[in-house]
């Protein structure tokens, strides 16, 4: 043994290895008196809190959309139906690569960018977790099949069954019906999101969006069971939604694909009224377009056909058109001119085919060169003698024809339904100084004597217009509803709905003389019946008779004496053809305004239609006798 090596002392590493073990074993009681501590708070003092929450990662609440309510025409007949389709749709929470399983799905089943973009979208859109996102619509039979034998290679992806909008008679009714489409950002800023959780569609255009509280229904929930990935194990509870109700309409599909027939291949709008009720009949602009392109997503290349088309078929011509009336409102300024005593009622005056302001003076010409001689009322209408009109409109001014034009619905929107309406253009003396800084002149109510000038007019103004005529003052609002269906202790009902409709909106008519009416109905009949009317060639053969009145609205200016030649005129700025009528006269059971686009005169090209369309509906004959609806 060397004679420096030190000894162990056993005795003190005992003493600190016991120190040492004291520690640990304290340190260990602590942590294990604080974990039962924890427990402690977490089973005893935060039970019912934790419970909570593990009763929601187990069990959710989740909403079940309504069906949407059915549209039928007066008749019946079936005009917007829900039909089944599968899709195809994706769980972000389950997929670990998405744009893997995009690619991997496009191998499969045909998938365009289109699509790719719009599912991204969605998935921005999603409005609570674990909701899936559909990325392709109307899949067939054999890309389910497809999908269903590759679940296993990509979870998260699924087919779901959902019920759409589907409108049977395509193009038919759309500017009516409108449609409705996939819910986006711009409806999510104003919707109730529990009135529409659940829901993807919304009413967009026409009677699917007016009436979309009446369609929509009620939302639906269901509280499922589900495992720690989401996916739905059971249903433990379920309230049913409340179906949205169905519509019935005033419109007849028959009738309206007849008018239609009537103006394929032109440019135009036929409004039909009912008088006695104010039911729209038949809403038709044309071209139209088929509204089950917009329900899911149209495509850009169909969009873009669309909107780039010259004959602008997603414009609602019926409604949203404005046009000169030209000599269709005749009627009105007639009725005017002698209930507010500017003239007798037998008043005449000399047509040499033109008429002057001053002597010497602007030339207003007369549509015949030659003249009418001497006019009244009756044969004013008639012949549509513009010398008579513009006559009475100098001497009665704006501000009696402003005033009339608005009793009988010019200038304002007057039908219940119809969204997209506008107002058109009522001029005034205010409203010419407000919109153009300048003081009325006489030369401007000579011309809004014949409908030209700053008037614009809707086709459904003017057949508006005609059913007040027909009704000879009596205001029916006119509307495309003509009931909801409803189910009481009585059976099935066809009911109003209480929607709060300004009646102010209702023009108050407030002419004077009730022996009015008929002088200046019969001189429309006479436009038709008469031996010198503008529009006797229709009224040749008629089993019923008919008021009516002709209109030709010029779409580009004429120089003072220059001859109108629709030869050396571009097709798209030759006059408008423009009729108004109703009939029976005695007992009126059909209003009708026609407009087609650049055709020339109204008692050659809308009298016509207007004719056809009411044999159709007064004698049921749809044979068409027009050469270009064969």
């Amino acid at each position: 043994m060397a004679p420096f090596e030190r000894l162990k002392d056993y005795s003190e590493e005992n003493a600190t290895f016991g120190r040492r073990a004291l520690l640990a074993l304290f340190i260990v009681c602590v942590l294990f008196l604080i974990l039962i501590a924890r427990v402690y708070y977490l089973q005893v003092v935060e039970f019912e809190r934790y419970t909570a929450i593990s009763e929601r990662n187990r069990v959710q609440l989740q909403p079940v959309p309504p069906r949407r309510g059915l549209i039928y025409d007066r008749n019946g007949v079936l005009l917007a139906d829900n039909q089944p389709t599968f899709s195809v749709t994706l769980l972000r929470e389950e997929i670990r690569n998405m744009e893997e399983t995009l690619q991997g799905l496009a191998d499969l089943i045909e998938i365009s960018d289109r699509d790719v973009d719009r599912f991204k979208q969605r998935m921005q859109q999603r409005r609570r977790p674990y909701e899936t996102v559909p990325l392709r619509f109307r899949l067939t039979e054999d890309e389910i099949a497809r999908l269903a034998v590759n679940y296993h290679r990509f979870p998260g992806v699924q087919v779901e069954a959902d019920l759409i909008r589907y409108y049977p008679y395509g193009s038919s009714l759309v500017h009516a019906l409108g449609y409705v489409g996939r819910i986006n950002e711009r409806d999510l800023e104003t919707l109730d999101p529990v009135t529409y959780a659940g829901s993807n569609y919304i009413g967009k255009l026409g009677i699917e969006k007016f009436y979309e509280s009446v369609l929509h229904g009620k939302v639906g929930w269901q509280k499922v069971e589900t495992n720690a990935r989401g996916r739905v194990l059971r249903i433990l509870e379920r309230e049913d939604p409340v179906p949205g109700e169905d519509l019935v309409l005033s419109l007849d599909l028959r009738l309206q694909q007849f008018a239609e027939s009537l103006l394929e291949g032109k440019r135009g709008a036929i409004v039909a009224i009912e008088p006695d009720t104010g039911g729209i009949l038949a809403l038709v602009s044309t071209p139209a377009y088929d509204p089950n392109l917009f329900v899911t997503g149209i495509s850009s290349v169909d969009y873009d056909e669309l909107r780039d088309s010259r004959d602008l078929p997603l414009f609602n011509r019926a409604v949203r058109g404005g046009y000169p009336p030209g000599s269709t409102i005749k009627p009105v300024i007639a009725m005017a001119a002698i209930d507010s005593n500017t003239v007798p009622l037998d008043y005449r005056v000399f047509d040499p085919g033109y008429f002057e302001i001053t002597p010497g003076g602007r030339r207003y010409r007369n549509w015949r060169r030659s003249g009418h001689g001497w006019t009244d009322l009756n044969s004013a209408m008639a012949q549509s003698s513009d010398t008579w009109f513009y006559d009475v409109g100098y001497r009665m001014g704006i501000d009696h024809m402003s005033e009339y034009l608005e009793m009988f619905g010019f200038g304002q929107v007057t039908a219940l339904d119809t969204p997209e309406a506008i107002r058109g253009v009522l001029p005034s003396r205010e409203w010419k100084r407000a919109t153009l800084g300048e003081p009325w002149y006489p030369g401007d109510s000579v011309n809004l004597s014949i409908g030209q000038g700053y008037l614009v007019a809707t086709p459904l103004q003017l057949a508006t217009a005609a059913a007040v005529l027909a009704n000879r003052g009596t205001w029916m609002q006119p509307a495309l509803l003509q009931g909801v269906l409803r189910e009481s202790d009585e059976g099935i009902t066809l009911t109003r709905p209480e929607l709060g409709v300004d009646d102010s909106k209702v023009p108050d008519l407030n002419v004077k003389m009730s022996e009015l009416w008929e002088p200046v109905v019969q001189s429309m009949v006479d436009v038709v019946h008469g031996p010198i009317g503008t529009a006797r060639a229709v009224g040749r053969g008629m089993q019923y008779e008919m008021a009516g009145k002709t209109g030709t609205a010029q779409v580009i200016g004429i120089a003072q004496d220059a001859e109108y030649d629709a030869d050396a005129i571009n097709e798209r700025h030759r006059d408008h053809a423009l009729f108004i009528a109703f009939a029976p006269v005695d007992d009126p059971q059909i209003a009708v305004a026609v407009i087609v686009e650049n055709t020339g005169g109204g008692s050659s090209t809308a009298a016509p239609v207007a004719r056809e369309l009411m044999d159709a509906w007064l004698l049921d004959d749809y044979t068409s006798q027009l050469e270009w609806a064969k």
